[in-house]
């Protein structure tokens, strides 16, 4: 069986216009996050640590800790999980 001819693909080069679009979207993006940013997403990691901590040293003590049981560990635990995911889009 005989066989087929490879053809060569020219490469590709997109209009001027397409890059210019992409190249301008790129640096829009690319912008580092601002400072309130990096305080708020440390901010409530630590807040969230701090409370899970609080709650186990003293919470039997504090009332409106001692009335929310279990519900401490969530909302020490949302506030880290806050954080770390803001961790993943700053720049």
């Amino acid at each position: 069986m005989p066989k087929s001819k490879v053809r060569k693909k020219s490469a590709y080069t997109p209009p001027e216009s397409v890059l210019q679009a992409r190249s301008a979207q790129a640096a829009r993006i690319a912008q580092p996050s601002p400072r309130w940013y990096v305080v708020l997403m440390i901010g409530l990691m630590l807040a969230g640590l701090l409370w899970i901590v609080v709650y186990y040293v003293a919470g039997e003590e504090i009332g409106f800790m001692a009335s929310l049981n279990a519900w401490n560990f969530a909302i020490g635990f949302g506030a880290m999980v806050a954080g770390l995911i803001m961790s993943m889009r700053w720049r």
